[in-house]
């Protein structure tokens, strides 16, 4: 089934009636070639419900629906991810947002590094979150997230940090951290309803004074194991031991 986000005014309860505009309407009409009496799967990406509804009509600026059911029961983590994420090179980026937002996400902020190979102008860093949103909004309806994740502007390394000072747990994947048994304790102690930071640098790691700056600011260090994982992977991992945590609690 198909998945598509609207603002809230775009869904009247009272009448049972889902309105859908903008691009989507071409793709509904032009692209999948649905019909009236198909049924599609609607969210207005702030209560975390999913409207299943059917296509009553398709006119040339706006797609009538009508409400069925609503689906409670949400698919969203019950604490909110943030990923830290350290500029990696070439178009790995979009990659890992296309799968962090499959892992359930609640926003990636882009970080510049100092090992960072790629530098980004304004004019360039402005383009290219705009197209990692995009990245993030056809992932979150792939997968039917019931909010759309979002990708903000890149920042240094140290306003990263501040952003994520009052944030419930904060992990830094970290060489010298202890054994696993210690990070078994960090993650196993995440709860639903935290904000929750996870740090990912880039291809050649965090310099040292970064990592003092993280542990300094009470940034958890966490290992990944005895093998060194790449940029693209470290986030994944960890992002993937944080569902496993909270929605065997929820």
């Amino acid at each position: 089934m198909y998945q598509f986000f609207v603002s809230p005014s775009q869904i009247n309860i009272n009448d049972k009636s889902v309105i859908i505009t903008g691009p989507d309407v071409n793709h509904i009409k032009n692209v999948l070639r649905m019909k009236a009496g198909e049924e599609i799967s609607v969210s207005n990406g702030l209560d975390g419900r999913e409207y299943r509804c059917g296509i009553e009509s398709l006119e040339q600026d706006r797609i009538i629906c009508r409400l069925r059911f609503v689906k409670e029961d949400g698919v969203e983590l019950p604490a909110r991810v943030y990923l830290f994420q350290a500029l990696p090179k070439a178009d790995k980026m979009e990659w890992i947002i296309q799968k962090a937002v499959e892992l359930g996400v609640y926003r990636v902020v882009p970080v510049a590094a100092r090992r960072c190979v790629v530098k980004l102008d304004e004019k360039k860093a402005g383009a290219k979150v705009a197209r990692w949103q995009g990245i993030a909004e056809a992932a979150a309806k792939q997968c039917k997230r019931a909010m759309i994740p979002q990708v903000t502007e890149v920042c240094g390394f140290s306003q990263a940090v501040r952003e994520a000072a009052n944030m419930d747990a904060k992990l830094i994947p970290y060489e010298m951290a202890e054994g696993m048994d210690r990070t078994r304790e960090k993650i196993s102690g995440l709860r639903p309803g935290q904000d929750i930071a996870v740090f990912i640098g880039p291809e050649g790691g965090f310099e040292e004074a970064e990592i003092r700056e993280a542990l300094d600011a009470g940034i958890q260090p966490v290992t990944l194991g005895k093998r060194i994982l790449r940029t693209e992977t470290a986030g994944l991992t960890v992002l993937s031991w944080i569902l496993y945590q909270l929605e065997g609690r929820s």
